[in-house]
């Protein structure tokens, strides 16, 4: 068998780091030729309209598409490589239960599918980012260009996002986000630790498919895809969460008025009358307090 892309697509296991990739043209295009050993840096790929192709054709000096390096995940990217290969728990600068959670998904003989490198990644940065970088000086940086990016993004809620693919297993990284979260706010470690959560999704559908969040549910995660060792078990059932679709946050009419009635009584009053939820009253209904 060969070394080309085509020939050869898969080059690493889902359970290690990546060690291999396929190089890449400009554009993003597979090219031929041996892989690289070493793992991809993460980079964007912006596709140009067409009519505006047609334009660059002409001009040599510019690409078909965009393909420029992400440099703070890049950046994120080498202090993980760092902190993962810190061998003693104790130095790893997370509080107990962090360090029992990451051994576990990290070491643990997993009965049946073991979290696959992409998902224990994804939380481990998550811990990272909060439990370990605050208390960096080294990286003062890296964290005011997330605050920044947040505040200009949206300054009222501060946001942190890893983005998975379809299939990596995104629910398994919530379950095990929430049991970190859960853990080490019940045992009151560090007071800046929840065991409340609200779970939005996109439609019924997923949010049914959802409910092997909840710790009450026969098939949860926790238990049945070993998410955390035994001895948390009681600790994880202390979770209060909440799980809706996007369309419970629209505002509902509570008047029970066609708009006929609506508009008579309405009349000539230059204030309009209000026929809708107010916020407080649909976010105690969609999220069930």
């Amino acid at each position: 068998m060969g070394n080309s892309f085509y020939e050869r697509p898969i080059l690493n296991s889902p359970y290690r780091v990546p060690s291999l990739f396929h190089p890449l043209d400009d554009n993003g295009q597979p090219l031929d030729g041996e892989p690289i050993r070493g793992r991809r840096p993460s980079k964007f790929i912006v596709p140009v309209p067409i009519s505006r192709k047609k334009a660059a054709a002409a001009q040599a000096s510019l690409d078909l598409e965009t393909y420029t390096e992400n440099a703070l995940i890049n950046e994120i990217r080498g202090y993980m490589t760092a902190w993962r290969a810190i061998s003693n728990p104790a130095d790893w600068g997370v509080t107990a239960a962090t360090q029992r959670l990451l051994d576990h998904w990290r070491n643990h003989a997993f009965a049946g599918p073991r979290p696959f490198f992409c998902q224990i990644e994804a939380v481990e940065t998550m811990i990272w980012l909060t439990e370990v970088a605050p208390r960096r000086a080294a990286t003062k940086g890296l964290l005011d260009q997330i605050a920044k990016a947040n505040e200009e993004a949206n300054p009222a809620l501060f946001r942190l996002a890893m983005k998975m693919a379809t299939g990596s297993g995104k629910t398994t990284v919530m379950a095990m986000l929430i049991a970190w979260q859960t853990v080490n706010a019940a045992r009151k470690e560090l007071k800046n630790f929840s065991r409340a959560f609200l779970i939005v999704a996109p439609g019924i559908t997923i949010r049914d498919r959802l409910r092997v969040l909840m710790p009450s549910e026969a098939d949860n995660y926790y238990e049945t895809r070993e998410i955390v060792p035994p001895e948390m078990l009681p600790e994880i059932r202390r979770a209060e969460i909440v799980i809706t679709n996007y369309h419970a946050f629209q505002h509902r009419e509570t008047s029970g008025l066609n708009k006929t009635a609506r508009s008579f009584m309405q009349g000539n009053s230059p204030q309009p009358i209000r026929t809708a939820e107010t916020d407080a009253e649909m976010l105690k209904r969609a999220c069930g307090s």
